[in-house]
C-alpha cells in the first residue's frame, strides 16, 4: 500500500463519519417533531435515520487479496444510503396535543436519546481514529522525505 492510498482511505472514512454525525445530529434535533411530513393529508412524525456504509469497491475477498498481492490500492469506505429506522413510533397519552388521535395518543418519533448518544460517541471516536491515522501517515511521509536529504 502506498501513502496515497492510506490518505484516500482515511479521507473517505472521515467523510463517511462526518455524514454519520450529521445524521445523528438531525435525529437528536427532531426527537420531538410530530409533524415531519404529510402523507394523505395526515401529519407523520419524524422517523430516525440510519447511515449504511459499505466498502468503496464491492469486490470479493479473493479479488481484493489478489489486488493487494499485486500492489493494488485499498478501497476505503462510502455511504451506501441513508435509511429510515423501521422501529415503531412511541405512543404518548396527551389528549390536549393538536396531533393526538381519537384515543388521545400522540405518536412521537422513534428517536432514543441514549442510542443517539452512543452512536455519536462511536462516530466521533472513529473520526478521531482516522485523523490519527492521517497524521501518522503524514509523519511517515515527512520522515521518508528527511531520509532523502
Amino acid at each position: 500500500m502506498n501513502f496515497g492510498s492510506s490518505f484516500g482511505i482515511s479521507a473517505s472514512a472521515l467523510t463517511a463519519q462526518r455524514l454519520r454525525m450529521d445524521v445523528i445530529s438531525s435525529n437528536i434535533a427532531n426527537a420531538e417533531t410530530t409533524r415531519a411530513s404529510v402523507v394523505d393529508g395526515k401529519a407523520v412524525p419524524y422517523r430516525r435515520k440510519l447511515v449504511v456504509l459499505e466498502t468503496a469497491k464491492n469486490d470479493s475477498f479473493s479479488d481484493v487479496l489478489s489486488s493487494k498481492m499485486n500492489g493494488g490500492d485499498a478501497a476505503g469506505v462510502k455511504v451506501q444510503s441513508i435509511i429510515d429506522d423501521s422501529s415503531p413510533l412511541k405512543p404518548v397519552y396527551n389528549p390536549s396535543h393538536p396531533d393526538a388521535d381519537e384515543n388521545g395518543y400522540v405518536y412521537m418519533p422513534n428517536v432514543d436519546m441514549a442510542k443517539e448518544m452512543v452512536d455519536m460517541l462511536s462516530a466521533s471516536r472513529s473520526y478521531d481514529a482516522n485523523v490519527t491515522m492521517l497524521n501518522a501517515s503524514k509523519a511517515m511521509v515527512v520522515k521518508a522525505l528527511e531520509i532523502g536529504r
